[in-house]
């Protein structure tokens, strides 16, 4: 059995592999999950799942975070788009360098959401970088690769990161 290490590790590639967070979902999100895409039929969406997200957010330290996820759920819930099979949980420390393939993703939380919501991980995801430029650069860069609408990823961004920032989550 061949190791496999995070792309945070310090053992790992972790420069190319932080570089290549874009590419990494593109091409899992476009070629491994391609005939899944047509449809989240089958799987929970983000509406059948805000019941948790709003107790999550109950928990919120900061109440101006708080309000602007409550604002960015009650904006982007109801109108989301093309509802598709989504990883909720695509970070550096869920993809792992592997030998059979460039990389593996573990953890995948599946979810019925529209594309914009799937970046969310990877925009917050500290061990690729945390200062607020690093943090715009993955939301500019990932949005302009996988022609998704900035604004969206960004309240789905805020939404998430602040509903799991409160207690651990339980629910897979």
């Amino acid at each position: 059995m061949s190791a496999t290490r995070s792309c945070s590790s310090a053992a790992s590639p972790a420069r190319s592999s932080r570089r290549s967070i874009p590419k990494l979902h593109s091409t899992f999100s476009s070629a491994c999950c391609q005939r899944l895409w047509t449809s989240g039929d089958g799987f929970a969406t983000y509406e059948d799942e805000l019941p948790y997200a709003l107790e999550d957010l109950a928990d919120a330290r900061d109440p101006r975070l708080k309000d602007a996820a409550l604002a960015y759920l009650r904006d982007l819930v109801p109108t989301q788009r093309d509802l598709v099979l989504v990883h909720q949980d695509l970070h550096g420390e869920n993809v792992l360098a592997a030998e059979r393939e460039p990389w593996l993703v573990i953890d995948p939380k599946p979810i019925a959401a529209e594309r914009e919501y799937a970046v969310a991980p990877i925009v917050r995801s500290p061990e690729l970088g945390h200062s607020k430029r690093q943090v715009l650069y993955r939301l500019d860069r990932l949005c302009a690769d996988l022609e998704l609408d900035r604004d969206r990823a960004l309240g789905w961004t805020v939404a998430q990161t602040v509903a799991w920032s409160g207690r651990p989550r339980s629910r897979s």
